[in-house]
């Protein structure tokens, strides 16, 4: 009888810590990110981009996102970088699959050089998206991403739109 109370206990013990485990404290993901400045007649950048989120409940969490892209068409060195916070929404239901939406604000920094000139503007930024992450291990997933950005600046709007795929990382568990 011994023997089952203690099985007992460890089943239960075991099965708390999974719950737990279906929503992690902190994500880190980076991946390679495809970013569309301007629509017909825009540029094609290609970058990377890093996020860190921790996750106060079991749908809301807060992130931070950093992602730097290059191009150099006709020979102009164009590169960007953004930098941005914002909410985050996931739809956990304990599978494999995490859909999420975030709304982000933030800045970013845009140059152009060609041969020594070189010019910058810092407009302020607002993006809104979402993605799925898929899970392939207890602590790892794989997540495809698309964002819209909008990156205002002297009155002017700039369109943007940012395709990214990476890993994630999940630490904890609430």
């Amino acid at each position: 009888m011994t023997i089952m109370k203690w099985a007992l206990a460890g089943m239960l013990l075991m099965a708390g810590s999974t719950f737990a485990q279906e929503t992690p404290k902190a994500e880190i993901s980076a991946g390679y990110s495809y970013l569309r400045l301007g629509g017909s007649g825009g540029v094609n950048q290609n970058g990377g981009s890093f996020s860190v989120a921790g996750n106060l409940n079991r749908w809301f969490g807060i992130v931070g996102d950093v992602g730097f892209y290059h191009s150099a068409p006709f020979g102009v060195g164009l590169n960007t970088t953004t930098y941005m916070a914002g909410p985050r929404f996931s739809a956990r239901s304990g599978n494999k699959v995490t859909p999420f939406v975030q709304v982000l604000f933030g800045g970013a920094h845009l140059t152009a050089g060609f041969n020594g000139a070189s010019a910058s503007v810092n407009p302020f930024v607002l993006s809104a998206g979402g993605g799925v992450d898929l899970k392939v291990a207890p602590h790892v997933a794989f997540r495809p991403q698309v964002d819209y950005i909008a990156m205002r600046s002297s009155g002017q709007t700039g369109n943007a739109v940012r395709a990214s795929f990476g890993i994630v990382f999940r630490f904890g568990g609430r």
